[in-house]
């Protein structure tokens, strides 16, 4: 959770008018790092993080998954042309998993 932009402006004040950059930290409850950083910024708001673009298309992967259920993860990957690594990662943050539904049964032996 980012901090309020009030906190912000309140220490980057407090250490252009003479305070050190120390104790603004020790009494704003902050790390001395932020502290660092919002005084090398132009902009005092957080910046927003977004899911960078990848190669891999999810909602293409999704649909050939549903298309093709028994596709290894070699297939895949030469379909969309990325690494296996790629798909798995992706399958997984999905939360796809293939699971077997042939029991087998076992037996121990003495």
């Amino acid at each position: 959770m980012p901090y309020s932009m009030d906190l912000r402006t309140r220490v980057v004040t407090f250490v252009r008018e003479g305070g050190s950059k120390a104790e603004a930290a020790r009494f704003f409850q902050v790390c001395p790092a932020t502290v660092y950083n919002w005084l090398n910024r132009e902009d005092l708001r957080p910046t927003v993080v977004k899911r960078r673009q990848r190669k891999l298309d999810w909602s293409a992967l999704e649909r050939h998954v549903h298309d093709y259920p028994n596709a290894c993860l070699s297939d895949r990957a030469a379909h969309f042309g990325v690494n296996i690594n790629a798909i798995w990662s992706a399958l997984k943050a999905m939360q796809i998993t293939r699971k077997k539904t042939a029991q087998i049964s076992r037996t121990r032996y003495a």
